[in-house]
């Protein structure tokens, strides 16, 4: 007969196998079964004629851009720079045979940019909306050691999380009216491990995370899909990555990966050595959240004694 003993001993290995199941199926669904066997049952077009991408004329922004009109819907690109702008839509209308329509915008200024961007779209049946643009540390860096701080701080909070929201106000709406669309907010991967050195810039990404996962949660009846998106490592000029690797990725790349995972996972790192990433990190906090903390601290300090010395080095040859 069993004793006590047994009988929880059992018990505890019971609820710990049906915690990891919990957690093993939907992790195999979200970033390999459903991605790779079914990719996105979302039919992009379908949901309106115009797609718009905020930071659009590099890295992930410009493969959203590309690879939304490659489907078949024309693009509303934007970003600060007029030339660069130019160029991708160029490019794209090349590429796609698509309509391309570009608008300027500094996101770290004032609300009378939406102004700006809500009538040059008011005409346009926009399905899909890309919340791209970002703004990051130039390097890996102690809080109250920040350049220019109170600025730099009001930037990025401008940036990273003010356009989020405003832009969601623009178009929203129209596809709540329509009964359909799509929203991709591109978080970062810093959002949901520990990020010491990118505080700033790791908490905005935080926000534009649980914005994304309530908004989703209040307009899934209107028939909206909202997805956060948690890049880690991609080969961009922000992250400043020259050579495309299995793990950094090129941006063409993650967001192939990325967009077969739209109506499949409503938070996603987009590309699967990511969600390996992210599990890693995880794991190791899991048994030691202070190991964990204390690797990445290492690493952003070993990242910015680096940058430290190439900006010595300039210096002193400049002289």
């Amino acid at each position: 007969m069993a004793n006590a003993y047994d009988i929880f001993g059992g018990v505890c290995v019971f609820v710990v196998s049906v915690q990891l199941l919990r957690k093993v199926f939907p992790w195999l669904y979200e970033n390999l079964l459903g991605p790779k066997l079914f990719g996105s049952s979302i039919r992009l077009k379908e949901l309106g004629s115009w797609a718009v991408v905020t930071g659009a004329t590099d890295g992930i922004g410009k493969a959203y851009a590309k690879a939304l009109a490659k489907k078949g819907l024309n693009v509303v690109l934007i970003s600060r720079t007029q030339s660069k702008l130019e160029e991708v839509a160029k490019e794209i209308e090349a590429e796609s045979k698509v309509l391309t329509k570009i608008i300027t915008a500094d996101f770290t200024s004032g609300p009378e940019i939406y102004d700006n961007i809500r009538a040059q779209t008011a005409e346009l049946e926009v399905g899909v909306l890309v919340n791209n643009v970002g703004m990051s540390y130039a390097n890996p860096e102690f809080f109250l050691a920040l350049p220019d701080q109170e600025k730099f701080i009001n930037q990025v909070v401008t940036c990273n999380i003010f356009s989020v929201t405003r832009m969601c106000t623009l178009f929203l709406p129209g596809m709540v009216e329509r009964r359909k669309g799509a929203i991709i907010n591109i978080s970062s991967l810093s959002a949901v491990i520990p990020a010491p050195m990118l505080t700033v810039y790791a908490a905005s990404k935080a926000f534009v995370d649980k914005f994304s996962d309530d908004l989703a949660t209040e307009y899934v009846r209107h028939g909206i899909t909202v997805q956060s998106v948690l890049p880690g490592p991609v080969a961009t000029n922000m992250s400043k990555i020259r050579r495309a690797t299995w793990m950094s990725c090129a941006p063409k790349t993650f967001v192939s990966s990325a967009l077969a995972t739209l109506g499949v996972a409503r938070h996603t790192t987009g590309y699967y050595p990511h969600s390996l990433l992210q599990l890693g990190i995880d794991m190791i906090g899991l048994f030691s959240p202070y190991v964990s903390q204390k690797i990445t601290l290492n690493t952003m300090n070993n990242i910015r004694a680096r940058a430290v010395k190439r900006a010595a080095k300039l210096a002193a040859e400049t002289k």
